[in-house]
């Protein structure tokens, strides 16, 4: 069993029977276990661990009490319910201001891509959840059927048009997108974008279209961005991915074809590495909370003695540009 990707896990009960009981929420509103996940401008508010042992997580989630909040809008409203762990029930809320309050004592709005590894991978997971619930309720506050206003439903997993005559109801929605390690025995093919940090190279993604099944997906973003033919599709895992509304779905593939043509122009550059290319400059991989580090991992934990994750040292999130 390959380890679970960061983001992913059951890291809260989701509850969703109860979504739809308003007396139940109404409850979990007025428990003072009951804590708000805020975003800000995208980011999730973290704090410093300072005093952690060696090995323990570098950072924390701040989880805020209702009374930090401004005054009024803790309400179903604004809040949207995620789930309950250990009998604290967690809402997601969005602040809309030009700056952003000071909610907890040493923390700051930050990139949660930047700041996942340094997280216990529970708190990891409630950020990405929240922030992607935050996301998809901005964009869709007007009705796409009729343009009328939305108002949230069902502990904001819902958002119902308010136009009497419409009614439609929007729900969550994830672009799902394939990702796949492709390998030719002891090579595996890699690719980066131009907009990369210099020497950056990952697995080969891409998004689903209509009407195409997820292998048919990693067939061909294969071919249009390297023009590698590849056979021997096999699902590896996936990883959710809040940035803003992604489901990475992680394949393993086998070459047919080795000679790379960039069709698309969607890499700057692709080739074929060895497992002594990477050990000669571990820098050039992605970083280890994602799935394309799972996946480079996987092949090249299968070739021989040690552990890539041991070997190649640690590797963070570029910082954005």
């Amino acid at each position: 069993m390959h380890r679970r990707n960061v983001f992913a896990g059951p890291y809260l009960d989701r509850v969703a029977h109860l979504r739809q009981d308003e007396h139940w929420l109404a409850a979990a509103l007025a428990d003072a276990r009951s804590r708000a996940i805020p975003v800000w401008n995208s980011k999730s508010l973290i704090t410093e661990a300072s005093d952690a042992p060696p090995g323990a997580p570098t950072a924390r989630a701040g989880f805020v009490e209702f009374s930090a909040l401004p005054s009024g809008t803790a309400n179903l409203g604004s809040l949207i319910f995620l789930g309950t762990h250990e009998q604290a029930h967690y809402f997601a809320y969005e602040l809309e201001a030009t700056e952003p309050p000071l909610l907890l004592p040493n923390a700051q709005f930050q990139d949660l891509r930047l700041n996942a590894a340094r997280l216990d991978s529970r708190e990891a997971g409630l950020l990405a959840y929240a922030r992607a619930m935050i996301s998809w309720r901005r964009s869709h506050r007007y009705c796409g059927k009729c343009g009328t206003g939305t108002a949230a439903a069902k502990g904001g997993h819902v958002l119902r048009c308010t136009n009497p005559s419409c009614g439609h109801e929007q729900f969550p929605r994830l672009d799902p997108a394939v990702i796949v390690l492709v390998s030719d025995g002891n090579q595996a093919l890699l690719g980066r974008q131009a907009s990369w940090p210099t020497g950056r190279y990952s697995t080969i993604a891409g998004f689903v279209e209509p009407g195409e099944s997820l292998e048919d997906a990693v067939v061909r973003e294969v071919a249009e961005e390297t023009g590698v033919e590849v056979q021997e599709v096999h699902y590896h895992s996936s990883q959710p991915w809040p940035f803003p509304s992604s489901l990475m779905l992680g394949f393993l593939a086998r070459a047919r074809t080795r000679a790379i043509h960039l069709r698309d122009q969607e890499l700057e550059d692709a080739r074929w590495f060895s497992r002594a290319d990477i050990l000669a400059a571990p820098s050039m991989l992605p970083p280890h909370q994602s799935i394309s580090f799972s996946l480079i991992e996987q092949w090249f934990d299968s070739l021989g003695d040690g552990r890539l994750r041991d070997l190649a040292g640690g590797s963070s999130w570029p910082a954005p540009r």
